[in-house]
């Protein structure tokens, strides 16, 4: 006979009778350590007994296996992780081989696929999270591969760098080797990231520091009290388990940016990795401005007044050009890179474009836009259900006349529901046409084709290829869509793997969800 128990002081025991007395004794606790979680709903034996389920309540699964060799010996086995609350941002790596997201349940988290040599099967898991914050997160972008910044509901933002412990995790899970994955030195980075007490920032931990701390102590009791040093580095061969995720993942925060007056609400890297655009909520002009900083030098370089309310997303063109921003004042601005001096690496931005009441098309909250992979044509999605296609259509000999002149270049396509989310391929369609995803309210996602029209046809149609079904949707608003930027499948090398595109998108569901599309038959 034996009992198993889940309490919220964050344990699960298993009890068992005395032979001789009769009384019910613990006989095996086993539970989550460190983190700012609160413990266990509910706990579950397999149908033969040799393992034991339990849910946190912050959602997450723990799973344990009872050893072979040691009956009263549990392990903790890998299991499927995920996000407790709203997923607000995700982002690709640059290499394409991970996906990082933030949430409104206070956390960032990389999902990578696991590739293993037993199973030619490869699966998605949770390998790290970096930032388990105070406040909800709204917003992420890669400035580098192991290097981004967040935005949350405060007036900060914040920049985080990968530590070794996770590189060397990284390569070990996904089956990269060191050398392809950091051209840097291993050496010079710190092990891992705690926490401090009451803190907010995630604090490095050098090799030194480790056991510098054991040798406290083993010295003094009243140490082990107080202390603030969780982390303890750990070689992975697969994904790590809730307890690794909640102390043992988190990446050193390298930097504050300090500027805006509300709280974050978008954030934008250009593709060079050089600048940062950020902005956040807004009633007013003067806290409506984009701030861009410098990656060098982490400073602000200048600052970008033109909406009149919270600039809701904004996008680098790919070839750096252009930054383009849409703003819940139902118009969009583009601004254009001007380099003042040619050994400046800095640019400073000036208005090219912006909505004119001629052009006007959008009559609500402009949510999203994206650029197409050749920087010449940009979409726009809002509330009223509608996207638009954007460039200079002009004839040739019109265009040195006036370059400042953007009009629609598609014809308005009304969706059926609010537009939340946009993305471009980088990769073409089989007919040389463009592949564009958008999101709704209520939760699908769509994909068009649209190719640039010419001088006869001046506003060629959009070409609607597939919707996702019932199954395939998110059950609430579409948050966020990205694009894979290389052809194939993560973590999958094979030549059948070429012929497929991925697509992350994250929703107000709690999901985050990765689709392949066969470029082949679009």
């Amino acid at each position: 006979m034996r009992l198993l128990s889940a309490s919220m002081d964050k344990t699960v025991i298993l009890w068992s009778p005395d032979d001789e007395s009769g009384v019910w004794l613990e006989q095996v606790r086993i539970g989550e350590v460190g983190g700012n979680t609160l413990g266990f709903f509910d706990c579950q034996f397999s149908p033969d007994g040799s393992m034991i389920l339990a849910h946190a309540f912050h959602g997450a699964l723990h799973l344990w296996k009872q050893t072979s060799s040691n009956k009263s010996e549990w392990t903790p086995e890998v299991m499927i992780s995920g996000h407790f609350n709203c997923v607000q941002d995700v982002k690709w790596d640059s290499k394409g081989d991970f996906i990082i997201s933030v949430g409104s349940d206070q956390t960032t988290r990389i999902f990578a696929p696991w590739k293993r040599e037993d199973n030619p099967e490869v699966t998605w898991h949770e390998i790290a999270r970096p930032q388990v914050h105070g406040y909800d997160m709204q917003c992420i972008a890669l400035t580098a591969r192991f290097q981004f910044v967040s935005g949350a509901d405060e007036k900060v933002l914040r920049v985080f760098t990968a530590p070794r412990n996770f590189i060397e995790n990284f390569s070990s899970i996904s089956g990269i080797s060191l050398e392809k994955l950091y051209s840097g030195q291993m050496v010079d980075l710190p092990e891992g990231a705690t926490v401090p007490a009451l803190g907010l920032s995630n604090k490095a931990i050098f090799e030194g520091n480790i056991s510098q701390t054991t040798e406290e102590e083993n010295l003094s009791n009243s140490s082990r009290q107080y202390r603030e040093n969780y982390f303890q580095p750990c070689n992975l061969s697969e994904p790590p388990t809730e307890d690794h995720l909640l102390q043992n993942t988190l990446w050193p925060e390298t930097q504050k940016l300090y500027g805006h007056g509300y709280e974050i609400f978008c954030v934008a890297c250009n593709n060079s990795g050089t600048v940062i655009a950020s902005a956040c909520k807004a009633s007013k002009k003067e806290y409506a401005a984009i701030i861009l900083w410098s990656t060098t030098t982490w400073k602000q370089l200048q600052s970008l007044p033109f909406h009149n309310l919270t600039v809701t997303q904004m996008s680098f063109s790919p070839n750096d050009k252009f930054l383009l921003a849409v703003s819940r004042d139902r118009n969009w601005s583009l601004w254009k890179s001007n380099h003042i001096n040619p050994r400046d690496s800095d640019p400073v931005f000036s208005l090219f474009a912006a909505t004119g009441k001629n052009i006007a098309v959008h009559s609500r909250i402009i949510w999203t836009c994206d650029w197409t992979p050749d920087s010449n044509y940009f979409i726009t999605g809002s509330r009223d259900k509608k996207a638009v296609i954007w460039g200079k259509c002009l004839p040739e000999e019109n265009k040195d006349k006036d370059l400042a002149l953007i009009q629609p270049c598609s014809p308005v396509l009304d969706v059926g529901d609010s537009v939340t989310a946009i993305s471009a391929s980088h990769t073409l369609a089989s007919d040389g046409s463009f592949i564009i995803a958008i999101g709704t309210e209520c939760g699908r996602i769509q994909l068009y084709k649209w190719k640039p029209g010419n001088k006869k046809l001046p506003l060629s149609d959009w070409c609607k290829c597939v919707e996702t079904d019932y199954s395939q949707s998110h059950t609430l608003t579409v948050k966020r869509l990205q694009w894979r930027t290389l052809v194939g499948k993560a973590g999958q090398d094979t030549a059948e793997s070429s012929k497929w595109l991925q697509l992350v998108s994250c929703g107000a569901d709690h999901c985050v969800k990765i689709f392949s599309i066969n470029r082949h038959s679009l």
